[in-house]
């Protein structure tokens, strides 16, 4: 399985993962490419792969990557390595609304089991206020996240899954039930499954 969370800046997606991943600790996590700076507490390797942008274009021109955008004036992307990781393990990604929508064009037409969930705030001002928490936002960045939130949220009702972030645990349940269901599909547990037919016969 795949697992997608996207949403605008600022909604949660990050803590959402931070805290499923520690719950269930077999889920993997996909590091994208990004050339922005380091933020406070984020480790090389583990948050993103922290690159130039003369690194990444030289990458993008390779075509390592299956999805990419300009975010907030910073390239991030999504490396054919790490979306190969989820053939091996259940993945967990954390890409904007524009990567999400290349991979799930990619995942349709591949035959993929991606798993796609939108994150919301309860509403403009809460999500306004949370990116003027984070204390590294100038006014001009701020409204210009809060201006590409307006844009990003037109597309909520593209994605498989909708989790409105107005309390982190509520919406912490809400995500590991949604791992939950989807790990009960039959074509993901066939293996089990047929093992279990065979003490019928």
């Amino acid at each position: 399985m795949l697992l997608i969370l996207t949403g605008p800046s600022g909604t949660g997606k990050t803590t959402l993962i931070r805290h499923l991943l520690k719950r269930y600790p077999d889920l993997g996590f996909s590091v994208s490419h990004t050339t922005r700076p380091p933020r406070p507490g984020e480790v090389e390797g583990r948050d993103y792969y922290f690159v130039s942008q003369a690194e990444f274009l030289r990458l993008l021109k390779k075509k390592s990557f299956i999805e990419w955008a300009v975010v907030h004036g910073y390239y991030y992307g999504t490396s054919k390595a790490e979306f190969k990781k989820s053939q091996k393990q259940d993945l967990v990604m954390d890409i904007d609304v524009q990567g999400a929508r290349q991979v799930k064009k990619l995942t349709v037409e591949n035959g993929y089991h991606a798993v796609f969930v939108f994150v919301l705030p309860p509403e403009r001002k809460v999500l306004e206020e949370r990116l003027r928490r984070r204390g590294d936002l100038s006014p001009e960045d701020l409204r210009l996240r809060v201006k590409r939130a307006r844009e990003e949220v037109r597309f909520w009702d593209d994605f498989d899954y909708l989790i409105i972030n107005h309390n982190l645990e509520e919406a912490l349940q809400e995500l590991e039930a949604i791992v939950v269901a989807e790990r009960c599909r039959p074509k993901d547990r066939r293996k089990e499954g047929q093992q279990i037919i065979k003490t019928f016969r």
